[in-house]
């Protein structure tokens, strides 16, 4: 199955690649490439194991009316997730099952929320993804004037979310990254994924990880150096091509 990613120059190719690297490969693709790593607070969590999603961030800024939710569906493309920023606020839930059901209907990918949802059972039933602080039974009992960049910014814990993000969310959490940037990030996180495998594949046949990284070279080295870290060593005998 191929995502839309409305508003990006993202190759079908490119992304079959990202939907199959999970949140710690592309988090390692961030680091190898120098692109911050921007993420959700961990209290955002799925809410039900095996959740995933990935797509163009589509910002709402929440307050107090779901109408803000099908207004954001006017411009949404297919494979679109939400972002809602409600302040991380814990005394009201911002969507339930009827704003679930319009955005599914509408090819949207899932839902990330800076605050809670309700009707728990009826989202769990409807399977949809949703990434949440958790549940409340009562919605919204204000209503405040709609900020000029509504549908253009969405603060998610200490990070500021654009339509020119791309968000990959599963079990591991919730990444946010630059879409112009995806094609370095994809490329570094699939290397690492490759490393990885085969270091755990090793593992399995008997051959520590300590062995396979040169450890104990590692603390010599850093006998020497103190300044001499364990990721310049493994960047090291990554090139010499030793491990």
């Amino acid at each position: 199955m191929f995502l839309y990613f409305g508003g990006t120059s993202l190759n079908e190719s490119l992304l079959e690649q990202l939907h199959q690297l999970t949140g710690p490969h592309i988090a390692d693709g961030c680091l190898r490439t120098g692109v911050p790593i921007r993420f959700a607070p961990a209290e955002v969590k799925p809410l039900t194991p095996g959740m995933e999603c990935r797509g163009r961030a589509l910002p709402v800024r929440h307050v107090g009316s779901i109408d803000v939710f099908f207004e954001a569906l006017e411009h949404s493309s297919r494979g679109d997730v939400i972002v809602i920023d409600n302040g991380g606020r814990t005394d009201e839930a911002c969507i339930g099952d009827i704003v679930l059901l319009e955005a599914q209907a509408a090819g949207i990918a899932g839902f990330v929320i800076w605050g809670l949802h309700r009707d728990s059972k009826e989202l769990r039933e409807i399977g949809f993804p949703v990434f949440s602080m958790g549940a409340l039974p009562t919605g919204p009992q204000r209503l405040h004037q709609r900020p000029p960049d509504v549908f253009q910014r969405a603060n998610i814990g200490a990070h500021s979310i654009t339509t020119e993000d791309i968000v990959v969310a599963d079990a591991n959490g919730v990444l946010f990254l630059p879409s112009a940037k995806i094609p370095e990030i994809v490329e570094a996180a699939t290397a690492y994924r490759g490393t990885e495998a085969r270091q755990l594949k090793a593992m399995r046949e008997g051959r520590t990880y300590r062995d396979q990284t040169q450890f104990s070279k590692y603390l010599k080295r850093r006998e020497e150096n103190p300044s001499y870290g364990f990721r310049q060593h493994l960047k090291d005998i990554e090139a010499a091509g030793e491990v």
